[in-house]
């Protein structure tokens, strides 16, 4: 009986105890961390850089490559929808242009720079032409990105109004995604005109 007794007794005296000496457990709030998750590759912005970094869009666009590369494979045996693999190209041909303009504004800023350092007399006049005839290249290149973007958007707009429409007539669509996607290709060619 006195053990059946003693062990309560002593598990009682013990927390008293605890609790009289200061020795108290820090309360811990649910949403801390003591040490912060590491940043994830999905979670960082695909956003291209307000400066051109130009180097970091060849980056990224080498990654989007890779990843759309096995998309149409992925496709075939059920993984990835038709509309996710149209996403991953899209995202190349956004990337290309993105990277195209971003070349665009560094020809633009060397060719202002060495017309600059001819006004002063330092710049020779091969380099200053050099700097234009890479601008005109870099002009062209964003130009025809620029279409092939447009052009693509385009594609996946239609794709999606007809994916759309083509849900509505089977019953599992809703009527407002197909006015959203209707809308969306009219604002689309909107711009194209």
């Amino acid at each position: 009986m006195h053990r059946m007794v003693a062990l309560p007794v002593a598990l009682l005296v013990a927390a008293l105890t605890m609790l009289a000496t200061g020795d108290r457990l820090p309360a811990q709030d649910p949403d801390s961390f003591d040490i912060e998750p590491p940043i994830l590759k999905q979670n960082l912005s695909d956003e291209p850089l307000p400066d051109g970094n130009v180097a970091r869009l060849e980056k990224q666009l080498e990654r989007i490559k890779k990843s759309a590369a096995g998309a149409e494979r992925l496709c075939k045996i059920g993984v990835l929808s038709k509309v996710e693999v149209e996403q991953r190209l899209l995202k190349v041909v956004r990337c290309e242009c993105d990277l195209a303009n971003a070349r665009l504004a560094r020809a633009k800023e060397e060719v202002a720079a060495q017309a600059a350092q001819g006004g002063v007399g330092k710049a020779a006049p091969d380099d200053l032409e050099a700097a234009k005839a890479t601008l005109a290249q870099a002009t062209e290149a964003a130009q025809l990105a620029a279409a092939k973007r447009a052009r693509a958007e385009l594609e996946v707009a239609e794709a999606n109004v007809r994916r759309q429409q083509k849900l509505l007539k089977l019953g599992s669509g809703q009527k407002s995604d197909v006015t959203r996607a209707e809308e969306k290709l009219a604002e689309l060619k909107g711009q194209k005109n």
